[in-house]
């Protein structure tokens, strides 16, 4: 029996990808250029790519999951969420702390979410893993930016045409407190939600996989967090198993560190690192 090959591709989305004006269409609601909101440079071309490999290797492909980060514009990690001490604004790209919360430089825009952030916070941080991140919005459902590149979208088009199968979509994120980074698992779990528990689902299709192909957007976050969560979760283990293709990844801006310590950890974990054309 040929081995069986899981293509894992996470967030492949407009709002992370780094796209030319020609691939941004007019938003008709205000007549303007659709524009991404949190794009990783170099996206554009590493989803080119994944395209032309699926195109090159899909039929060694039995199966395609694609991750689909998925939020509301109301969210712990975004803006609106927040505001200063004073009441004015809080910008993008701001790390919060329960620190500076409980010193009241920060605080949610409603008094009554206080406690339970404060909770999230706590929790969050014990975890070792990520301060809070204030994102700009992105990938909100039902807009362009939560669509996948185009490029993506035509390959796992095509790829379901010719194996009369569907690609197996994974969405992430919808729950507005908690930032959910990994397909495997919420960063702090609520216990009211079953979907920012362990996907066992998920973990199980991709435990059934002789060799698991792993790329997407960004390898300084939402892919570090997923196969650090599936090296440590996945039933039968073997992260030898786990492939990451390399140049079809990209850290966020100010971020290349992050990856390339997760890509130095991965390794010693035993996932392989490879380019995708050194991957038949």
């Amino acid at each position: 029996m040929d081995p069986r090959t899981e293509l894992l591709i996470i967030d492949p989305q407009n709002d992370f990808c780094d796209l030319p004006a020609g691939w941004c269409p007019i938003d008709p609601a205000t007549g303007q250029p659709c524009a991404p909101a949190l794009p990783v440079p170099g996206a554009h071309a590493d989803m080119q790519g994944l395209a032309a490999f699926v195109a090159r290797v899909g039929d060694t492909l039995s199966a395609i999951t694609l991750t689909l980060d998925s939020h509301h514009r109301h969210d712990i990690a975004h803006p609106g969420f927040w505001q200063h001490g004073d009441g004015s604004a809080v910008a993008p790209f701001t790390p919060i702390t329960a620190a500076q919360v409980r010193a009241g430089h920060y605080r949610p825009f409603h008094a009554s979410a206080l406690p339970r952030t404060l909770s999230y916070l706590d929790a969050l941080e014990a975890g070792g893993r990520y301060t809070l991140m204030v994102w700009p919005v992105h990938c909100q459902i039902g807009s362009w930016g939560h669509a996948v590149h185009a490029s993506v979208q035509a390959a796992c088009s095509a790829w379901e045409d010719r194996h009369q199968q569907a690609v197996h979509a994974v969405f992430k994120g919808r729950n507005p407190w908690t930032e959910h980074y990994s397909a495997v698992q919420a960063e702090v779990p609520d216990p009211a939600d079953p979907d920012t528990g362990l996907n066992h689902a998920l973990l199980a299709r991709l435990d059934s996989a002789d060799r698991i192909l792993v790329a997407g957007e960004a390898g300084s976050h939402c892919v570090k967090a997923s196969v650090e969560h599936l090296v440590a979760h996945l039933p039968k283990g073997r992260p030898e198993r786990i492939t990451l293709l390399t140049d079809g990844m990209s850290p966020v801006a100010g971020f290349a560190a992050q990856q390339v310590l997760f890509f130095d950890a991965m390794r010693a974990a035993g996932v392989h690192l490879a380019r995708m054309d050194q991957v038949a």
